[in-house]
């Protein structure tokens, strides 16, 4: 199996970017893309740790949740399940990269930058919602913000009704957790996890509703 391993050996595979896929690349939010911003109700946040190792993780809220100027974005953080996976890699590294959905539209928006999380109660009180402030407000500065094309999107369907999976297809959340706990370690305290009943979906949901702020 060969390894393509620098940029020269990818770059006579593809080619050199040219034309609007290189002129697009804004060093700001213009109008398009703070209505963009405005419009997005889901955004994906990549972040990486000190060594490298990357994550990414979804955040979502109503349609413009995430407050954005010119060269700046402020993203409330709201409940979740504590592992604090992208906050840590902001605090060592200090960088995101975000890509922004709307439903039903095909082009996404991508924007780079420094990030910085705040705690201060001016700022997380602008985002309180049902009488609740996010814990911390993540401050982006922009480095790089462009659109992306719909071809992602087009070849996968996402949005068509007829591509749309039954929940039913997949097991429970609670029961597909089961099995990975007890598989990943029978011996551990954890896998106690694996004799109780499983969460039904129908469970989850109203739990999950119970603190989504």
């Amino acid at each position: 199996m060969a390894v393509v391993a620098d940029e020269a050996a990818l770059r006579r595979l593809y080619g050199s970017a040219a034309g609007r896929s290189v002129a697009k690349q804004l060093d700001r939010l213009d109008h398009h893309c703070r209505h963009f911003i405005s419009l997005s109700p889901f955004m994906l946040i990549a972040t990486a740790d000190a060594s490298g190792a990357a994550d990414v993780s979804p955040r979502g809220d109503v349609p413009g949740f995430v407050a954005a100027r010119e060269r700046e974005l402020l993203i409330p953080d709201r409940p979740g399940n504590n592992r604090l996976d992208s906050l840590t890699n902001i605090l060592a590294t200090g960088q995101v990269g975000l890509l922004f959905l709307i439903p039903g539209v095909d082009e996404t928006l991508r924007v780079n930058g420094n990030a910085f999380i705040h705690d201060d109660e001016e700022l997380t009180r602008l985002f309180t919602v049902a009488g609740k402030a996010p814990r911390t407000v993540l401050r982006v500065e922009v480095k790089e913000a462009y659109l992306h094309c719909a071809k992602a999107f087009m070849r996968s369907r996402l949005w068509e009704p007829e591509a749309q999976v039954e929940r039913s297809a997949l097991p429970t959340m609670g029961e597909m957790l089961r099995d990975q706990i007890a598989a990943k370690d029978a011996a551990s305290a954890a896998s106690s996890f694996a004799t109780e009943a499983p969460e039904s979906q129908e469970q989850m949901v109203a739990r999950y509703r119970e603190i989504l702020y």
